[in-house]
C-alpha cells in the first residue's frame, strides 16, 4: 500500500511519532495494558493525529496487520511444532549428553552451550530454557561449582537464537517490515549467533559470571518436572530479549514409550531447514548471475526452498522420524496442537506492530523519520541500533522494539534501496538493540532470576551484564558485515 500525502510537515509528522510511542510506553508500563491492545490503541490513534481520514483509518491498519501475519504466523506456528516434537521425543537431553561426551567434562558449559544454540532454531526462549533446566541442574550437580557456569551458557544461547534467527517472530517480522529476504536473514543470522554467542555469552561467563558463586537452586531442582507446560505466559509487554510467549510443553512431556532418537538424527533435523534454504538462495543467485537458466527443476528447487515450505518439510519428517515412535496419530496431533497455543499472543503481538509500523509508513512518519536521520548524519544501521535500543531499555519487550524501529527505519530502507543482505545486516542490529540490558521490566530476567535462585542484584550483575555483551556482540558483526556486502 503506497503512502498518502502528507498532511502535516516532517517537524510535525517527527512530533507525532514520539508522541506516539510515549504514549505506547505509558499504556504497557504504567496502565499495564497488554502489548496486543496497546498497539492496536495506538495504531488508530496515531493515524488519525497524521491526518488518515476516518474512512481510510480501519482498512489501512486492517491490511498491514494482515500483511504481517501473513509471513509471521505461518513461520512461528511451523517453528513451535517442530520444537514441540523434537522436546517431547527426548531432542534436548540427546543434544546435551552427546556434547557434553564429546566436547569433556571439562569444557560442558560450552557443550550444553553449543546444544543450546542448536536446540534453539525452532524452539523460543521460555520454553528452550524450561526443557533445559534439569539438564543444567544434573551437569551442575555432577561437575560442581557455580550453578551460573552451566546456566548462563545455555540460557545466552536461547537468547542469542530467538533474538536474531528466524523463524523466530522478532527476526522474522523484522525482515518482513524492511522488504528483506527470511531465507537469506536465516543463512546470516545462524552463524552470526554462534559467533555472538561465543564472544558474548560463553568468554563473558568463563570470565566472569561463571565465577560468582551460586549453589543450585533446589527447590526449583526438585520442581523442574513440574515447571514444564505453558512456559513464563505473556503480559505482553516485556520479554527475555527472547519473547513474552510461553513455549508448549516441558520436561514433564517426554514419553517414556519410545528410546530417544540419536544425535545425528536431532542434528539432520535441524539442519533440514538451513540446508534447503540455502539450496534456495544458492541457486536464485545463479540464476540471477545468469550461471544457471530456467527450468521445472531448478524452480523445484527454489520452491523447497522457500521458508515455509523448508519448515513445512522439516515439520513432516520429524513428525514421521520422531513422534510416530511409540505414539498413536492422535497423540501426535494433540502434541502438535498444544505446541500452537502458547505462540497465539506473540503472533497476535507482532501483527499489531506491523500495524502501527504501517501507519507510521502510510502517513508519511517513516519518511519523515528518515530524512531527519539523514540530517544527523548517523549511518541507518548505527540509528536502528539506537531506537531498538531506546525502547527495549524503556518498556523491556523485544518484540515492541524490534517491530517498532523496524517500522520507523522502513521508510529510509525503501529509499535507499538497500540491497537483501544490507537488510539483514539492519535486521540483526536491531536485534542487537532489542537484546541490551535486560533489566526488571523484562520477563525474561525474572524467569532467570527465579530459576537459578539468585537475588536482584546478582541477576543485574550476570544476566543483565550479559544480555548487554550479547547484543554489543551481535550489533559489532552486523556492522562489520555492512561495511562490507554490496
Amino acid at each position: 500500500m503506497e503512502p498518502m500525502e502528507p498532511v502535516y510537515g516532517a517537524g510535525v509528522l517527527l512530533t507525532i511519532a514520539a508522541v506516539a510511542v510515549a504514549v505506547l510506553l505509558f499504556l504497557i508500563i504504567r496502565l499495564k495494558m497488554h502489548a496486543f491492545v496497546a498497539l492496536i490503541v495506538v495504531s488508530f490513534i496515531t493515524g488519525l493525529a497524521a491526518g488518515i481520514p476516518f474512512g481510510d483509518l480501519a482498512e489501512v491498519a486492517v491490511s498491514f496487520f494482515g500483511s504481517t501475519l501473513g509471513q509471521v504466523a505461518l513461520l512461528v506456528g511451523l517453528g513451535a511444532m517442530i520444537g514441540r516434537i523434537l522436546e517431547v521425543t527426548g531432542g534436548a537431553q540427546v543434544l546435551a549428553d552427546t556434547m557434553i561426551s564429546r566436547f569433556g567434562e571439562q569444557r560442558a558449559p560450552f557443550a550444553l552451550g553449543v546444544a543450546a544454540l542448536l536446540f534453539g532454531v525452532p524452539i523460543f526462549f521460555d520454553a528452550g530454557l524450561v526443557v533445559f533446566l534439569p539438564i543444567i541442574f544434573s551437569v551442575a550437580r555432577r561437575f560442581g561449582g557455580s550453578v551460573l557456569m552451566y546456566a548462563i551458557p545455555a540460557a545466552g544461547a536461547f537468547a542469542a537464537m530467538h533474538a536474531i534467527v528466524p523463524p523466530h517472530p522478532g527476526p522474522v517480522t523484522a525482515a518482513t517490515e524492511l522488504g528483506g529476504s527470511i531465507g537469506l536473514s536465516m543463512l546470516i543470522g545462524i552463524p552470526v549467533a554462534f559467533v555472538a554467542w561465543y564472544v558474548g555469552v560463553y568468554l563473558f561467563t568463563t570470565a566472569y559470571a561463571g565465577k560468582i558463586m551460586v549453589p543450585i537452586n533446589e527447590a526449583m531442582s526438585r520442581s523442574t518436572v513440574s515447571v514444564g507446560g505453558g512456559g513464563s505466559g505473556t503480559d505482553g509487554g516485556t520479554d527475555s530479549g527472547a519473547d513474552d510467549t510461553g513455549g508448549a510443553g516441558g520436561p514433564s512431556d517426554i514419553s517414556p514409550q519410545a528410546a530417544p532418537p540419536s544425535f545425528g538424527l536431532v542434528l539432520g533435523l535441524l539442519l533440514l531447514p538451513f540446508l534447503l534454504i540455502a539450496l534456495n538462495t544458492g541457486t536464485a543467485t545463479l540464476r540471477a548471475a545468469g550461471v544457471l537458466g530456467d527450468g521445472a527443476a531448478l524452480d523445484v528447487l527454489i520452491f523447497l526452498g522457500q521458508t515455509p515450505v523448508a519448515l513445512l518439510i522439516t515439520l513432516l519428517v520429524a513428525t514421521y522420524v520422531l513422534g510416530t515412535k511409540g505414539r498413536s496419530l492422535s497423540t501426535i496431533e494433540g502434541l502438535l496442537n498444544d505446541a500452537l497455543g502458547p505462540i497465539c499472543a506473540i503472533i497476535l503481538i507482532t501483527g499489531a506492530g506491523g500495524m502501527f509500523g504501517g501507519v507510521l509508513r502510510y502517513s508519511g512518519i517513516g519518511a519523515a523519520l528518515s530524512e531527519s536521520m539523514a540530517d544527523l548524519g548517523l549511518p541507518i544501521i548505527v540509528s536502528a541500533f539506537l531506537i531498538a535500543t531506546l525502547l527495549r531499555v524503556a518498556q523491556g519487550s523485544a518484540t515492541v522494539a524490534l517491530t517498532t524501529t523496524a517500522g520507523l527505519i522502513s521508510a529510509a530502507v525503501t529509499a535507499e534501496g538497500l540491497s537483501d543482505l544490507k537488510i539483514a545486516c539492519l535486521v540483526l542490529a536491531i536485534a542487537a538493540g532489542a537484546t541490551v540490558l535486560s533489566h526488571v521490566n523484562d520477563s525474561g530476567f525474572w524467569l532467570v532470576s527465579r530459576f537459578f535462585g539468585m537475588d536482584v542484584r546478582t541477576t543485574l550483575k550476570t544476566w543483565t551484564v550479559m544480555e548487554t555483551t550479547l547484543g554489543l556482540s551481535i550489533f559489532v558483526i552486523a556492522l562489520g558485515l555492512w561495511m562490507v556486502v554490496p
